[in-house]
Protein backbone atom coordinates (compact mmCIF):
# COMPACT_ATOMS: atom_id res chain seq x y z
CA UNK A 1 0.00 0.00 0.00
CA UNK A 2 2.56 2.46 0.65
CA UNK A 3 4.47 2.00 -2.38
CA UNK A 4 0.92 2.35 -4.53
CA UNK A 5 0.69 5.88 -2.55
CA UNK A 6 4.54 6.36 -3.23
CA UNK A 7 3.77 5.77 -6.26
CA UNK A 8 0.68 7.93 -7.02
CA UNK A 9 2.69 11.08 -5.63
CA UNK A 10 5.42 10.80 -7.26
CA UNK A 11 3.36 10.63 -10.40
CA UNK A 12 0.97 13.90 -9.27
CA UNK A 13 4.37 15.46 -8.90
CA UNK A 14 6.15 14.52 -12.53
CA UNK A 15 2.79 15.78 -14.18
CA UNK A 16 2.18 18.73 -12.11
CA UNK A 17 6.03 19.69 -13.41
CA UNK A 18 5.62 18.40 -16.88
CA UNK A 19 2.32 21.11 -17.17
CA UNK A 20 4.25 23.73 -15.31
CA UNK A 21 7.28 23.21 -18.21
CA UNK A 22 4.55 23.01 -20.69
CA UNK A 23 3.06 26.22 -19.67
CA UNK A 24 6.49 28.12 -19.31
CA UNK A 25 7.35 26.74 -23.17
CA UNK A 26 4.45 28.19 -25.00
CA UNK A 27 4.51 31.57 -22.87
CA UNK A 28 8.17 31.83 -24.20
CA UNK A 29 8.06 30.40 -27.49
CA UNK A 30 8.51 33.62 -29.51
CA UNK A 31 12.08 34.63 -27.87
CA UNK A 32 13.06 31.09 -30.14
CA UNK A 33 13.03 33.00 -33.43
CA UNK A 34 14.23 36.34 -31.50
CA UNK A 35 18.12 37.49 -30.93
CA UNK A 36 17.68 41.07 -29.67
CA UNK A 37 14.53 42.01 -27.20
CA UNK A 38 14.04 45.62 -26.37
CA UNK A 39 11.04 46.99 -24.04
CA UNK A 40 10.71 50.33 -21.75
CA UNK A 41 11.45 49.51 -17.96
CA UNK A 42 9.52 51.71 -14.97
CA UNK A 43 11.87 50.78 -11.82
CA UNK A 44 9.76 51.28 -8.60
CA UNK A 45 11.81 50.85 -5.14
CA UNK A 46 10.22 50.49 -2.85
CA UNK A 47 11.45 50.58 1.22
CA UNK A 48 9.21 49.93 4.08
CA UNK A 49 10.31 52.55 6.29
CA UNK A 50 9.72 55.10 3.71
CA UNK A 51 6.21 57.25 2.65
CA UNK A 52 6.91 57.35 -1.04
CA UNK A 53 8.19 55.25 -3.72
CA UNK A 54 10.94 55.92 -6.07
CA UNK A 55 10.24 55.62 -9.77
CA UNK A 56 12.41 56.21 -12.36
CA UNK A 57 12.39 55.03 -16.36
CA UNK A 58 14.50 52.91 -18.38
CA UNK A 59 15.20 50.73 -20.85
CA UNK A 60 15.43 46.66 -21.13
CA UNK A 61 18.09 44.84 -23.77
CA UNK A 62 17.92 40.69 -24.08
CA UNK A 63 20.05 39.37 -26.13
CA UNK A 64 20.06 35.69 -27.11
CA UNK A 65 21.58 33.41 -25.19
CA UNK A 66 22.40 34.81 -22.10
CA UNK A 67 22.63 38.65 -21.91
CA UNK A 68 19.79 40.90 -19.70
CA UNK A 69 20.56 44.55 -19.00
CA UNK A 70 18.38 47.33 -17.41
CA UNK A 71 19.52 50.51 -17.35
CA UNK A 72 18.25 53.29 -15.52
CA UNK A 73 18.48 56.81 -15.71
CA UNK A 74 20.50 56.95 -18.38
CA UNK A 75 23.05 54.28 -16.94
CA UNK A 76 23.05 55.20 -13.51
CA UNK A 77 21.60 52.38 -11.98
CA UNK A 78 21.81 48.91 -13.87
CA UNK A 79 21.36 45.44 -13.45
CA UNK A 80 23.31 43.21 -16.19
CA UNK A 81 23.41 39.30 -16.70
CA UNK A 82 26.25 38.47 -18.97
CA UNK A 83 26.41 34.75 -18.58
CA UNK A 84 26.59 33.64 -14.99
CA UNK A 85 28.38 36.73 -14.61
CA UNK A 86 25.96 39.37 -12.61
CA UNK A 87 26.71 43.35 -12.51
CA UNK A 88 24.54 45.93 -10.54
CA UNK A 89 25.21 49.42 -10.78
CA UNK A 90 23.26 51.77 -7.80
CA UNK A 91 23.90 55.25 -8.17
CA UNK A 92 27.11 54.54 -9.69
CA UNK A 93 28.37 52.15 -7.37
CA UNK A 94 28.85 49.08 -8.85
CA UNK A 95 29.19 45.55 -7.16
CA UNK A 96 29.79 41.99 -9.11
CA UNK A 97 28.85 38.60 -8.47
CA UNK A 98 28.63 35.18 -10.33
CA UNK A 99 26.05 32.25 -10.20
CA UNK A 100 28.77 30.23 -9.08
CA UNK A 101 29.76 32.29 -6.56
CA UNK A 102 26.64 33.24 -5.16
CA UNK A 103 24.05 30.78 -5.61
CA UNK A 104 21.06 32.27 -4.92
CA UNK A 105 21.66 34.11 -8.55
CA UNK A 106 22.15 30.23 -10.73
CA UNK A 107 18.41 30.03 -10.76
CA UNK A 108 18.06 33.17 -11.89
CA UNK A 109 20.50 32.88 -14.34
CA UNK A 110 18.84 29.64 -15.66
CA UNK A 111 15.31 30.73 -15.80
CA UNK A 112 16.69 33.83 -18.39
CA UNK A 113 18.38 31.68 -20.55
CA UNK A 114 15.62 29.20 -21.09
CA UNK A 115 13.58 32.66 -21.66
CA UNK A 116 15.87 33.20 -24.23
CA UNK A 117 16.33 30.31 -25.81
CA UNK A 118 12.16 29.82 -25.73
CA UNK A 119 11.73 27.18 -23.47
CA UNK A 120 14.25 25.12 -24.92
CA UNK A 121 16.78 24.86 -21.76
CA UNK A 122 14.94 22.64 -19.35
CA UNK A 123 14.11 24.46 -15.80
CA UNK A 124 11.11 22.02 -14.30
CA UNK A 125 14.31 20.09 -11.90
CA UNK A 126 14.65 23.38 -9.83
CA UNK A 127 13.92 22.93 -6.71
CA UNK A 128 14.05 26.83 -5.71
CA UNK A 129 11.64 27.34 -8.97
CA UNK A 130 7.77 27.55 -8.67
CA UNK A 131 5.80 27.79 -11.96
CA UNK A 132 1.65 28.99 -11.88
CA UNK A 133 -0.74 30.31 -14.19
CA UNK A 134 -2.92 33.47 -13.30
CA UNK A 135 -4.98 33.44 -16.25
CA UNK A 136 -3.40 35.04 -19.17
CA UNK A 137 0.02 35.38 -16.89
CA UNK A 138 2.88 33.10 -16.25
CA UNK A 139 4.50 33.40 -12.69
CA UNK A 140 7.97 32.14 -11.71
CA UNK A 141 8.81 32.41 -8.18
CA UNK A 142 12.41 31.92 -7.44
CA UNK A 143 13.15 31.42 -3.54
CA UNK A 144 16.52 30.76 -3.10
CA UNK A 145 17.41 28.35 -0.59
CA UNK A 146 20.79 28.88 1.94
CA UNK A 147 23.29 26.67 2.89
CA UNK A 148 23.38 28.04 6.06
CA UNK A 149 21.73 30.64 8.46
CA UNK A 150 24.88 33.03 7.81
CA UNK A 151 24.56 32.39 3.99
CA UNK A 152 20.83 33.48 4.51
CA UNK A 153 22.08 36.74 6.04
CA UNK A 154 24.20 37.45 3.06
CA UNK A 155 22.01 37.00 0.81
CA UNK A 156 20.40 40.61 -0.78
CA UNK A 157 17.04 38.99 -1.94
CA UNK A 158 14.93 36.60 -0.40
CA UNK A 159 12.96 35.85 -3.84
CA UNK A 160 12.51 37.08 -7.46
CA UNK A 161 9.03 37.00 -9.28
CA UNK A 162 8.91 37.32 -12.79
CA UNK A 163 5.62 37.77 -14.99
CA UNK A 164 5.34 36.95 -18.71
CA UNK A 165 1.86 37.28 -21.07
CA UNK A 166 1.73 33.94 -21.81
CA UNK A 167 -0.30 35.16 -25.52
CA UNK A 168 2.75 37.71 -26.82
CA UNK A 169 5.55 36.45 -24.53
CA UNK A 170 6.46 40.26 -23.14
CA UNK A 171 7.99 40.18 -19.36
CA UNK A 172 5.10 42.20 -17.76
CA UNK A 173 7.50 42.62 -14.50
CA UNK A 174 10.42 41.48 -12.50
CA UNK A 175 10.19 41.77 -8.71
CA UNK A 176 13.41 41.20 -6.80
CA UNK A 177 11.78 40.87 -2.48
CA UNK A 178 14.50 41.66 0.13
CA UNK A 179 14.54 41.61 3.84
CA UNK A 180 12.14 43.47 5.69
CA UNK A 181 9.28 44.32 3.14
CA UNK A 182 11.64 46.06 0.59
CA UNK A 183 11.78 45.29 -2.82
CA UNK A 184 12.82 46.74 -6.23
CA UNK A 185 10.12 46.37 -9.17
CA UNK A 186 10.79 46.82 -12.69
CA UNK A 187 7.35 46.99 -15.39
CA UNK A 188 8.06 46.55 -19.12
CA UNK A 189 5.92 47.73 -21.79
CA UNK A 190 6.69 48.62 -25.38
CA UNK A 191 8.16 45.49 -26.30
CA UNK A 192 10.37 44.67 -29.69
CA UNK A 193 11.22 40.98 -31.09
CA UNK A 194 13.89 41.00 -33.63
Amino acid sequence: MRKVLFLMTLLCQITVALAQSTVFQKAVARYKKATNVTANVTKTTHKAALTKDETVKGTLTMKSPAEVIITIAEGKDQLLMQGNQFTMIVKGHKHKTSSDKNPQFATFQAVFESILSGGQKDISKLSDLKITEQGTTVVLTITPVADSKKAARRMMFTSFQLTIDSKTSELRSLRMNEKAGNYTEYKFSNFTFK
